[in-house]
């Protein structure tokens, strides 16, 4: 077996279900589960109602590059979102089966196994995937603290330059998993110039740039940065996007990478061996969503909704912190982060998870201590209820 297999940690979800075993929550109390970032709003009827129509497509095997008109749809998308003004759906856009599956298989595509060090860095807290990734791509991860005092964003001014030269892949989350933290563009076209010197990858996951409070104040991309300072040819620079989250359709697993025309052509050819296209009906679920604006509109309203009725109700009793963007509270908490899981789930009969299990300790320190996630997925009333209850426990502490 490949050694590196036992490199990979349990995953945050295999770690939460060993320390609530045993705990005998209130039976009076129906269970609230915010710990996993699965949508929990209706997936639109529309989009059933594609998948339902196009089902004969289950007769065809699907190209791994995907039909042109679902590349043409998401790069008209890219470019409305996005404000670029050239993307070319022939060259820079392969579909994914979500972005989970091409997290992990880009760094194996990416990794020069021949370096010395190759190193994968990453912000801590962060996707598990990435870690793994960096393992079975035969590379280090490095681990690039979070803290507060910097509003979450990674702290890039703590990497020496040794660890910029060995650096070959940098992952990025904006907004951030699980800190809600958005990059500005300077920041990343900063990272764009640092990837130009030191020649590595940037590999941003988008997957929750479409869950924002503002209309007007949309989360800036890294192709939108790069074409801003003159890299119009994306150099360096790989996104990934998802509908799961945008269009709550999780169990869809449909995403795509954009970018680098040079590296997603290396990355199609790992993809041909891989053999992951996507069903040809699942694309022409993809192509009506990513061409219909509303229900996105209509499913960050719902997130608005119950962000602003959980702060209110929990504002008054603990230091709680409106995140940028995304459906995470990244929850300061009284006492240790893995007592409090278990304490709440003991007295109120909600699940959430620990900042700890999202994060490592480094020599800075481990920020997901006194940390828990909070995902708002659950419905408008049942986040109201878990709200209370949380109240009611931090009061009765």
């Amino acid at each position: 077996m490949n050694p590196d297999l036992n490199k990979l940690q349990s995953y945050p979800f295999e770690k939460l279900n060993k320390l609530k075993a045993g705990i005998s929550p209130p039976r009076d109390l129906s269970h609230i589960p915010l710990f996993i970032g699965e949508p929990k709003h209706p997936t639109p009827e529309f989009i059933k109602e594609t998948l339902i129509n196009n089902l004969q497509g289950l007769a065809n095997y699907p190209l791994t590059k995907g039909e042109d008109v679902l590349r043409e749809s998401i790069a008209n998308w890219l470019k409305q979102r996005f404000h670029l003004a050239h993307i070319d759906p022939a060259k820079q856009i392969l579909p994914v089966n979500g972005t989970r599956e091409a997290l992990f298989s880009f760094a194996q595509a990416v990794i020069d196994r021949n370096e010395k060090n190759p190193l994968i860095l990453m912000p801590n807290p962060f996707y598990q995937i990435y870690e793994g990734a960096a393992f079975l791509a035969g590379a280090t991860p490095y681990f690039i603290n979070c803290p507060a005092n910097k509003n979450f964003y990674p702290d890039f001014e703590s990497i020496s330059e040794e660890t910029w030269k060995d650096c070959q892949l940098l992952y990025l989350c904006s907004p951030n998993n699980p800190t809600g933290a958005v990059l500005d563009i300077k920041i990343l076209q900063k990272l764009i110039q640092f990837a130009e010197k030191y020649d590595f990858v940037i590999a941003s996951d988008e997957c929750y740039s479409e869950l924002y409070f503002d209309e007007q104040k949309p989360p800036v991309g890294l192709l939108q940065a790069a074409e801003q300072m003159g890299n119009k040819t994306f150099k360096g620079c790989v996104v990934f996007h998802s509908l799961s989250k945008r269009s709550n359709v999780p169990g869809l697993r449909s995403g795509f990478v954009a970018g680098d025309a040079k590296i997603l052509d290396k990355f199609f050819l790992y993809r041909t061996y891989h053999g992951c296209a996507m069903p040809p009906p699942v694309q022409k679920v993809s192509i009506a969503a990513w061409q219909d604006e509303e229900h996105v509109k209509e499913n960050r309203a719902l997130y608005r909704e119950k962000f602003e009725l959980f702060f209110n109700i929990l504002s008054p009793v603990l230091p709680l912190q409106m995140p940028q963007a995304g459906f995470y509270f990244w929850m300061h908490t009284p006492f240790e982060e893995e007592l409090f899981t278990q304490r709440l789930f003991e007295k109120q009969h909600i699940t959430v998870l620990p900042g700890s299990y999202l994060s490592r300790k480094t020599p800075f320190g481990n920020p997901g201590e006194n940390r828990v996630r909070i995902a708002l997925v659950a419905n408008v009333e049942e986040c109201e209820e878990a709200a209370r209850r949380i109240r009611r426990f931090i009061e009765q502490l």
